[in-house]
């Protein structure tokens, strides 16, 4: 909603006051505003629109998900590196359904934007390694999925990369 600059100039006016507040003797007032600029300062790293999409996808409503999307009208100037990497990976995940080739260029930008968890990168590995062997990459493909299975920790993603492995001796 708003702008990343703005939500920092907004928790530091709120701190502002809070000190004002602590310096008159209003102490529960000041904790009061401390605790509701960590707000913008949390919303500063984690964009609402994200988190909102993220809901969306978590019950896999993928129109949903392509609603709170839009809402971002500038991703590069209202967006860090990190969240616009999760923008771009959700609608990797999005246009998965739809159409490959975006779908491709939409997670390899966000792999290059970064993510912060090995998970996501894992999962945006593995899209690719799909979306490769569709079309016939074999090497990209076994390559991609080697290191998503280094990547995937928690053995979350080993069902999925077997079933791949498999597909690939297919080919």
């Amino acid at each position: 909603m708003f702008h990343k600059n703005i939500k920092i100039v907004l928790a530091a006016l709120i701190i502002a006051f809070a000190t004002y507040q602590f310096i008159e003797g209003y102490i529960g007032n000041g904790i009061f505003l401390i605790l509701f600029s960590l707000i913008f300062i949390f919303l500063y790293f984690r964009n609402e629109l994200i988190l909102m999409a993220f809901l969306r996808m978590r019950k896999q409503d993928l129109e949903g998900t392509d609603k709170w999307l839009s809402k971002i009208k500038n991703p590069q100037g209202a967006l860090t590196a990190k969240q616009q990497g999760y923008y771009n990976y959700l609608y990797g995940i999005i246009y998965s359904q739809k159409n490959l080739t975006q779908a491709e260029k939409y997670f390899r930008k966000a792999l290059e934007l970064g993510l912060n968890m090995d998970y996501d990168v894992a999962m945006a590995k593995l899209s690719l390694a799909g979306i490769a062997m569709q079309k016939r990459r074999k090497r990209e493909a076994s390559t991609l999925l080697k290191e998503a299975k280094k990547l995937d920790k928690n053995n979350m993603l080993t069902d999925q990369i077997r079933m791949m492995q498999q597909q690939m001796k297919k080919i």
